[in-house]
């Protein structure tokens, strides 16, 4: 009997300080005062790294292969999108571009968002292989949609690799794409090969950026990571190509090296490369973006981005940054309803500087010319 109160006995005490601390966290969460917003700009901000999705509905053209629908991750990412497979049926895929318009109108920092297609993989042919794609949003849908919602501008997204490659590029710039959008991941190209050059000096004619994953790439069922080493940007950051690295390539390693590694030197030997700190309020990404912001050479070619929709909980909360921001901050940031300005004011707190927020239209001005 006394060996059993023992056990007793101490799983009330655990469960006394349980609930001691849950009650510790409420107060400090719900009744620790809020800090100050940060100042609203005047012009708002540019989100340049927003995804888009879609399942074929209302002719979108959009495709998710059937192994990752069938994931334990399809239903997580829907709800991040705010959006549920009844609604894509019945109003089409484009509902979610609607959602998505209303959610940057009602932000207090956000102007526009640049939504990206997704090109897929393709076979010897050089077309299109759906067996191989885990994610298609096609040019033409976001071209035709887009022209609806003055506020969200168009990535594009062309695999060099294609046949017709070069007049898909044309086309796409024709258009208003802003930016040129890979995942090499999981397109299964590599950004070093040489049979990509016409492509990358097409680029350059048309003066238009590529963003490209770089990094470990964990979101889908399957991919090759070594295809998001840093240094396969060489060749075409040395064709003159404006480069942006996404995530400032903050997972993964490559020959024992960690790919955030070999991205930084990177910055020294090439005035055309950039990076966005899209994604880096992640739990697996914390304290990159502190490393970033202390080298002068990297943060003066920051970029604003969310990699939205990874923007809920338990990927991201803003008392991840408590090694960086107040308790007060951290508190602010999470009251706010909007993701675009809980995110703003988290990076904010977190000291990203205000140029890293105005930087994207600049970007594409100075590399278009105009």
């Amino acid at each position: 009997m006394s060996s059993e109160g023992g056990r007793i006995g101490r799983s009330l005490k655990r469960i006394c300080w349980l609930l001691i601390g849950i009650a510790i966290a409420i107060y400090l969460i719900f009744f620790v005062p809020k800090a100050a917003l940060p100042h609203v700009p005047e012009r708002g901000y540019v989100d340049m790294h927003v995804h888009a999705a879609g399942l074929g509905y209302g002719g979108s053209g959009a495709y998710v292969h059937p192994d990752l629908v069938d994931s334990w991750k399809f239903p997580i990412y829907l709800r991040a999108f705010d959006i549920s497979e009844a609604e894509l049926h019945e109003e089409g895929d484009r509902v979610l571009l609607k959602k998505l318009s209303q959610k940057i109108a009602n932000s207090l920092f956000i102007d526009q968002a640049v939504v990206l297609a997704m090109d897929g993989a393709v076979d010897e042919r050089g077309e299109l292989d759906l067996h191989r794609t885990q994610l298609y949003v096609p040019n033409e849908y976001l071209i035709s949609e887009l022209e609806n919602y003055p506020n969200l501008l168009f990535g594009a997204s062309v695999n060099p690799l294609r046949h017709d490659s070069l007049e898909r590029l044309d086309q796409v710039v024709e258009n208003g794409a802003v930016l040129i959008k890979w995942l090499p991941n999981i397109m299964h190209f590599s950004p070093s090969d040489e049979r990509i050059e016409p492509f990358y000096r097409r680029m350059v004619e048309h003066c238009i950026p590529l963003l490209t994953h770089t990094g470990a790439e964990h979101s889908f069922n399957y991919a090759d990571n070594s295809l998001g080493d840093p240094f396969r940007l060489h060749l075409p950051l040395s064709l003159g190509v404006t480069v942006i690295a996404a995530h400032i390539a903050t997972t993964g390693e490559t020959d024992g090296e960690a790919h955030f590694e070999r991205l930084i030197p990177m910055f020294e030997d090439y005035p055309n490369l950039y990076a966005d700190i899209s994604s880096l309020t992640q739990i697996n990404k914390i304290g990159y973006l502190r490393q970033a912001l202390k080298i002068e050479s990297v943060t003066e070619r920051l970029l604003y981005g969310t990699d939205w929709p990874l923007q809920f909980f338990p990927l991201v909360s803003p008392y991840y940054l408590l090694d960086t921001v107040s308790l007060k901050q951290a508190n602010t940031a999470r009251r706010l309803d909007n993701l675009w300005d809980r995110d703003t004011v988290m990076k904010k707190f977190a000291g990203v500087p205000e140029e890293v927020f105005l930087r994207f239209p600049e970007l594409i001005a100075s590399t278009c010319g105009s």
